[in-house]
């Protein structure tokens, strides 16, 4: 007989022998496994008891066993035997059973105590019954056949309990066709369920009343100011004008001015109310007289007090400071106490200090612009930074102010404290101070002014999103808010990793979490008419099911006011991933699968825009894998989250209020970004928007789509409709990406209410072998490779991987016991990797028989379609089902395609 494979390689049988057995059975015994074993258990038990009993040996007879009297002479050797009497079954059986137990030491058999038991065993071997030992030919080779035979009855029963234990454990791979396809209408159903308890629409007028804004000019009017105060008077109306078009002439602006001077000055404190009539303030800043000024510093102070006793109406409010001169107080300057007639704290006349003020401006939620001149002002500037950093993190100084490196390592302190790692909270709803230079170009005033108020419109959008809650009923799980939002706010938290991850220690990841996991289908090459497949209905965006085992690190890396970051790998990858779980009220399953089915669309969009462009503007997405536990003991009930790890440095480039990146405004990502969003709108003709675009360099994350259509992703909070729409266009400026691509759209069309697209589009298949891109085939990477870099083989025909994820094909193969029914069992080779990739349940059978396998399911789904064709009404339901479980076997099949391996499409 051939060698088993060493994984099928019994024990040694030598130790068998010596294992104490039970006594000697009476029954008859077989020739099948469990009668061997129960021979060789008597035959050792009679040896127990022989050597037990000690007594003289005597001569074996010549004669064989019969019936007749014993001899004389056998008689009076041995009193003990009874008469003779023909032989019991049983003994019969223990006589059996002796030839295989003394067949290696015949001087055991000699130890026998009564001459009639050797006569016994003699005649049940046929030999002589002589003093010698059986030592004939024929004997010993019945002895090895005997042995030989035991022997390969323990090895076959062993290999068959390895066997078995295999194909127990191989089974459990996931679940079968019928149950995925059962968790997949599960899954659409519970969609369905949770969009129907929305109670409301996405917010009409958010972007009207968001765009609303009091702006106060405060202004120092002393005499070196002269030229600052004509450039505003001058461009007070355009300025107003400038900001009515920017917010798509919706918002109503109010102006008000407060001119201040230095103490002894007369009037010191000038003031005008916030008004909407731009003449009105035009005339007051006519009668501003720029005179005064004692020493350096001036009434700084006094000008805030009296601003924040104006008449704050709107939820957006903003100060322009216009100033070239820094408080009293050496806490607020470096002039040194000799140039400031009240250099102490609180020793000016009014007796104010600058912490009461800052904090209630910050209770105000207003906005601070420092419109800064000269070096005079860049104390107080890093002063007020450091009291607006808790609210928002994000805040800057000029690069040219000499506190600028001071303030980056203070901003980069509270954001570690308050913000996750490997998140941005540019775009934040909380008041914020900003630095810019100013200078001597007054006509910078006008751009300078309407920018900060529209990004002080968009901070204050995504506090009022935050506010409205939830927009659903029926369970007490908590909306999920804008993503610049629950990224942070939460300065508690949770210890955090704080030590660099050590993929490669084995321990490392030290929980292990068996989960259903759902993904989305958007691995494969992108072909002509996905996008408009994708874009049409939700269902088109095709999901899959499988079980996933992963390894987790217990301790989160990064945290955010809702979610926890913990690094993670699959069993069968070596890709390094992030599990998000919620820290309190934990998303349903419907709530994922619309970030899922969001970002596999925004990949779509991707794959076209890339098509069109080089790889210096390509744009990508990670995938979102949601993760259910398989009971409702595991984590609570709670679902998680399942995503690449981005490293790098993190940036927002835009948000879904309006949000801009301006850090680096000539750097080409950045201008494909903004080009992506409104590529998105048009490619779309007006119908999706894609925005909060924010990740590590070209790859992106967590985005947001604005609908027209008030029915598609009615679970984001984040899909603003519109309102979102408008607030992109308030602020987008077209770039030459937008030109590059032909962009027609623009924000006088959004006013007038009639836009215009570009009516032509390549498709990925038609720009190109240079142009071409797909993803790759794993389902948990999906990274956007150009076609002609991507790794291809015969052996998995028609898939593409990235260069992370194609040596994982080779290096996870595995064999698994192919269980063909009429067939022995035998191995074969198996990617662990590719079914994981997939999203399937690794097969029970080798390719050879697998593909008899897939010819009857093929039969049966061919059965189904023409019995659902020939059948009417309810006749043609149950025509269909009894087909379908006729040919599969009691298997229903709920769609056309089903993989006969347990992956559903």
């Amino acid at each position: 007989m051939d060698e088993p494979p060493p994984y099928l390689t019994p024990p040694s049988t030598a130790s068998s022998r010596s294992d104490p057995r039970p006594s000697r059975s009476d029954a008859s015994i077989s020739r099948s496994r469990s009668g061997r074993e129960k021979l060789r258990a008597s035959a050792e038990a009679m040896l127990r008891d022989s050597l037990a009993r000690r007594t003289a040996p005597s001569t074996i007879s010549d004669q064989p066993w019969s019936s007749a009297e014993p001899t004389p002479s056998s008689t009076a050797n041995n009193t003990a035997v009874r008469e003779t009497e023909p032989p019991s079954e049983a003994w019969e059986a223990d006589s059996a059973a002796r030839r295989i137990s003394f067949a290696e030491d015949p001087a055991m058999l000699a130890a026998m105590t009564s001459a009639a038991d050797r006569a016994r065993l003699a005649a049940s071997l046929r030999l002589p019954a002589s003093g010698s030992v059986m030592t004939t030919t024929r004997t010993r080779e019945r002895l090895r056949q005997a042995e030989a035979e035991r022997d390969e009855a323990l090895r076959a029963h062993e290999i068959e309990r390895r066997i078995a234990e295999r194909l127990k454990r191989e089974g459990e791979v996931g679940p079968s066709a019928t149950e995925a396809e059962l968790r997949i209408l599960r899954f659409k159903y519970d969609a369905m369920k949770a969009a129907a308890q929305m109670t409301e629409p996405p917010p009409a007028g958010l972007f009207k009343t968001a765009c609303s804004t009091d702006l106060m000019f405060l202004i120092d009017t002393t005499s070196s100011m002269s030229p600052y105060i004509e450039a505003a008077k001058n461009q007070v109306r355009s300025i107003v004008d400038d900001i009515k078009v920017a917010f798509l002439n919706e918002a109503d602006v109010c102006v008000g001015i407060v001119s201040y001077k230095d103490h002894g000055d007369d009037p010191n404190i000038e003031f005008l109310d916030f008004t909407p009539d731009v003449d009105k303030v035009h005339v007051f800043l006519s009668n501003l007289k720029a005179r005064g000024g004692r020493d350096l510093p001036e009434d700084v102070l006094g000008g805030l007090q009296q601003a924040l006793n104006a008449s704050w109406r709107h939820q957006t409010r903003c100060i322009i400071h216009i100033a070239d001169a820094p408080p009293h107080g050496t806490a607020l300057h470096d002039m040194g106490s000799d140039r400031d007639d009240y250099p102490g704290t609180g020793s000016e006349p009014h007796g104010l200090t600058h912490e009461p003020l800052l904090q209630r401006m910050l209770s105000l939620k207003i906005n601070y612009a420092l419109l800064r001149i000269t070096h005079a002002t860049d104390k107080m500037a890093y002063v007020f930074l450091k009291a607006y950093a808790q609210a928002a993190p994000e805040g800057k100084l000029d690069p040219s102010n000499k506190y600028y490196r001071d303030a980056q390592t203070l901003t980069a302190t509270v954001t570690a404290t308050r913000v996750p790692a490997g998140s941005s909270r540019a775009g934040g709803g909380g008041p914020c101070f900003e630095e810019t230079k100013l200078g001597t170009t007054y006509s910078a005033l006008r751009h300078l002014v309407v920018q900060r108020v529209t990004m002080s419109a968009s901070r204050t959008a995504v506090r009022m999103s935050a506010a409205r809650g939830p927009r659903r009923t029926g369970d007490n799980t908590a909306a999920r808010t804008l993503v610049s939002i629950s990224e942070g706010d939460d300065p508690t938290g949770v210890e955090l990793e704080t030590t660099a991850p050590r993929w490669h220690d084995a321990d490392w990841l030290d929980e292990v979490v068996t989960v259903k996991a759902y993904s989305t289908d958007v691995a494969m090459q992108h072909c002509a008419g996905t996008l408009d497949s994708m874009m049409a209905h939700d269902d088109n965006i095709k999901i899959s099911t499988t079980e996933l085992t992963i390894r987790k690190r217990s301790q989160p890396f990064a945290q955010g006011a809702m979610r926890l970051a913990a690094y993670a790998q699959t069993c069968a990858s070596t890709n390094q991933l992030v599990v998000k779980s919620y820290k309190r009220d934990g998303k349903r399953l419907a709530d994922l699968a619309e970030d899922m089915r969001c970002q596999a669309l925004c990949k779509a969009f991707a794959l076209e825009f890339n098509s069109m462009l080089g790889e210096r503007y390509s744009v990508d997405f990670v995938v979102v894998t949601c993760l259910e536990p398989k009971s409702s003991a595991d984590f609570n009930g709670e679902c998680m989250s399942l995503e690449p790890l981005l490293q790098g440095d993190y940036v927002k480039y835009n948000s879904n209020c309006g949000y801009v990146y301006n850090e680096h405004p000539d750097d080409p990502f950045h201008h494909a970004a903004q080009a992506f969003s409104h590529f998105s709108f048009e490619r779309s003709r007006g119908a999706f928007l894609v925005a909060d675009l924010q990740g590590v360099n070209h790859v992106l994350t967590d985005p947001v789509i604005h609908t027209r259509d008030p029915n598609r992703f009615r679970l984001s909070d984040g899909n603003l409709g519109d309102e979102g729409v408008k607030f992109f266009f308030a602020t987008h400026e077209c770039n030459p990406v937008c030109r590059k691509l032909g962009l027609k759209s623009s924000a006088a069309m959004i006013m007038s209410g009639s836009l215009e697209f570009r009516t032509s589009w390549p498709t990925n298949s038609s720009s190109g072998s240079s142009g071409m891109a797909c993803c790759c085939s794993n389902k948990l990477c999906s990274r956007i490779v150009r076609l002609a870099k991507a790794q291809t083989s015969p052996e998995f025909a028609g898939y593409y991987w990235c260069d992370t994820c194609w040596p994982q094909l080779r290096s996870s193969t595995v064999k698994f016991i192919c269980i063909a029914p009429n067939v022995p069992h035998h191995e074969f080779d198996l990617s662990r990797f590719f079914y994981e990739s997939q999203g399937r349940i690794m097969p029970r059978r080798c390719p050879e028989h697998r593909a008899g396998a897939d010819f009857m399911s093929r039969t049966a789904a061919v059965g189904l379609h023409v019995a659902s064709r020939r059948s009417r009404g309810g006749e043609q339901s149950a025509t269909s089902g009894g087909i379908a479980r006729h040919i599969t076997g009691g298997v229903s099949i709920f769609s056309p395609r089903t993989d006969t391996q347990g992956g559903v499409s």
